[in-house]
This record gives C-alpha cells, structure tokens and sequence, in this order.
C-alpha cells in the first residue's frame, strides 16, 4: 500500500473499475478526492468519527468550490467546442492539467490533516466510505461498494 495519499489515489484510481465508479460517485455529489482520502485513511487503519470526517469537510469543501469545481466547469464547458477547435483544444488541456494540479493540492491538504492521528487503531474503511458519502442525494451504492472493494485489495 502506498504510504502518502496522492501515490495511494493514483493507484487506487487505475484499478479496474474504480475510474468509473469514482465518476459515478462524483456525479451523485461526492468529493472524490474526500472519498479517496477517506479510503485511504480506512487502509490505514485509522478511526472514523465525526469529528475527524468534519475537519476532513472544512478542509476539502472550501478548495473544492473555490478552485477545483471552477476548473471542471470550464473543462466541462469547453468539451464539445474543442472537438472543432484545435487551440481551444489545447488550452482545454492545460486547463485539465490544472485541475489535476488542484485535486493534487486538495489530497495533500487532507493528508496533513489527519497526519497526527493514530495508525492501526481500527478497521474503518466502510465507516470511512459511508461517512463520506452520507450526505449524498442520490447515492450510488453499487459503485461504493466497487470502490470498496478494490481499495480491500490494494
């Protein structure tokens, strides 16, 4: 397993199946970068509680809406122009590239978050999956519990 969160979310990610569901979670309204944290955290052994999914939440929820969502809009926004548009195309790129560079910032942000907090204390990685993706309206249990199960296997 990796030991830091953005080598941990790289290849978690390219496991079979997690890019979709993380998709799929992500346009049921769950902070992806949050949910791999929280998977991460699960791996490691460390507690879920409230209070540590909240510090989570007020770290990751302000720079998501702040930097990472504005990116992704334009991203979103310029998909289907830049098809015809070789120089839109490009700057749509660089764009993307940027939005990689925040969700980065963002998992970095996170791990110092919980850096203090005690390894190998519990086995939480559904409570870790669940509370963060509690407050979603239209969950998608089907792929959480995919995420779920190739983050068990990492």
């Amino acid at each position: 397993m990796s030991s830091d969160l953005w080598s941990f979310s790289l290849t978690t990610y390219a496991r079979p199946g997690v890019e979709q569901a993380c998709l799929q979670l992500q346009s049921a309204g769950i902070n992806v970068c949050l949910l791999l944290c929280a998977a991460w955290l699960g791996r490691r052994g460390m507690a879920c509680n409230e209070q540590r999914l909240q510090q989570l939440r007020r770290v990751a929820e302000p720079w998501d809406a702040d930097v990472v969502q504005p990116l992704r809009a334009l991203r979103t926004q310029w998909k289907a122009a830049a098809v015809q548009d070789a120089e839109l195309d490009t700057l749509r790129e660089q764009v993307k590239t940027l939005e990689l560079e925040a969700e980065r910032e963002l998992l970095m942000r996170l791990e110092r978050s919980a850096q203090s907090w005690p390894r190998d204390e519990a086995t939480d990685l559904s409570a870790w999956l669940e509370g963060v993706a509690v407050h979603a309206p239209h969950l998608d249990r089907d792929a959480l519990h995919q995420l779920r199960v190739a983050v068990s296997g990492t």
